[in-house]
């Protein structure tokens, strides 16, 4: 879900320290030295609502039983900060083997403990290497100020995960492809129009962060004046913290709205983001809040921007009656440099309603399988 930036600061308090993973190892990386990623025993994951992972989606791993699909919790140094990630592997996993690999992208305020994890693990069921991490500075990942939401890391962050997949046992580097669902689907398309390492590109209910920080959501005659009142707020609280070391966050409008007033938002995404987010798929680590002076750089990115560097296969996956839609829509329109491209619309289906209702999740999990088959297999 991606929140369109409220004029109003929120006390350095919002901050959530990072919750999932104890006793990180820390990596002294030394120039020349390979990449590398260390297994996280499960006793050092913070469970949540029962599950020793903490996972949060309906169907979601309890326990890894042999000759099924599996969850591997791994950390990994990326640009000095410590990510946090799930790796699941396909049933009969054999390291020895070759697979096809997939990374997945979470949406704005998420974790790769809800819909990036459900997505992770549906495409493991049907063979593949999947992995799913927290971005920097979010979730259960290191980097500090937390919440720091800047496109360049999101988009280093996939670099991140690519690099990771391709070293893990088993995984056929010439056959990786990528997810990215909602303003994960965003930077995943930015990341992928410079990295060839991926093959195959898909994106979920695809959020363009940086035009409705810019714009506003759904603005169809942007006005510039709103656009330059943001970036002066952002260079404020950048000045801010640099004279007095104080982080300001915007609201977590998860934690500030009560449910009527969720009920009375004007875009679905908003309405029921509330609910997913908020209320049957909370995570700890899940908030909306970022800080204010992250907006300096999100004002200035477009997802869309460049779509024609992209030559990979492309699959965009929206809900046909999703409000976000047009941001699909519009990236679609601009991947002008790909001849296999195709829009697929659920039917009936919403922006959040793809992350959880049963119908629309098993549509979406045969597209996508059908698509990385026919480019990665």
């Amino acid at each position: 879900m991606g929140v369109g930036f409220t004029p109003a600061y929120a006390a350095a308090a919002n901050a959530v320290p990072p919750i999932g993973t104890r006793h990180l190892p820390v990596f002294n990386k030394q120039s020349g030295q390979a990449k590398t990623f260390a297994n996280v025993p499960v006793e050092d994951v913070v469970k949540y609502k029962g599950n020793p992972y903490g996972l949060v989606y309906d169907g979601a791993i309890k326990e890894n039983v042999p000759g099924q699909v599996n969850i591997h919790p791994i950390t990994y140094d990326l640009n000095g900060i410590q990510i946090a990630a799930n790796v699941y592997t396909p049933a009969n996993y054999d390291p020895n083997k070759s697979y096809a690999a997939v990374v997945v992208a979470h949406p704005n305020g998420g974790t790769k403990e809800q819909v990036a994890g459900l997505y992770a693990q549906l495409l493991a069921e049907q063979g593949y290497i999947t992995i799913a991490a927290d971005a920097s500075y979010q979730g259960a990942s290191g980097g500090y100020p937390r919440h720091t939401d800047k496109p360049q890391y999101r988009v280093e962050d996939i670099h991140g995960m690519v690099d990771i997949i391709s070293l893990y046992p088993g995984v056929d580097e010439s056959r990786i492809g990528a997810l990215g669902i909602c303003g994960g689907g965003g930077y995943t398309l930015k990341a992928v129009q410079t990295d060839p390492r991926v093959k195959a590109v898909a994106t979920l209910s695809m959020f363009n962060s940086g035009i409705v920080r810019k714009d506003g959501y759904g603005a169809t005659t942007p006005d510039p004046a709103v656009a330059q009142k943001t970036i002066a707020q952002a260079a404020a609280a950048r000045q801010k913290e640099v004279t007095t070391g104080q982080i300001d966050y915007t609201p977590r409008t998860e934690k500030v709205l009560t449910p009527e007033q969720a009920d009375k938002l004007p875009f679905d995404l908003y309405r029921e983001g509330y609910y997913y987010y908020g209320v049957n798929y909370a995570h700890p680590n899940s908030t909306f809040t970022y800080t204010v002076s992250s907006l300096m750089d999100l004002t200035a990115f477009d997802a869309s921007h460049n779509m024609d560097l992209i030559h990979q296969p492309l699959l965009m996956i929206a809900g046909e009656k999703a409000d976000s839609l047009y941001m699909t829509q519009d990236a679609f329109s601009k991947a002008t440099g790909t001849k296999d491209k195709e829009l697929f619309l659920v039917p009936g289906a919403t922006h959040i309603q793809t992350y959880w209702v049963p119908e629309y999740v098993d549509i979406i999990s045969q597209k996508l399988t059908s698509f990385f088959n026919g480019h990665l297999k």
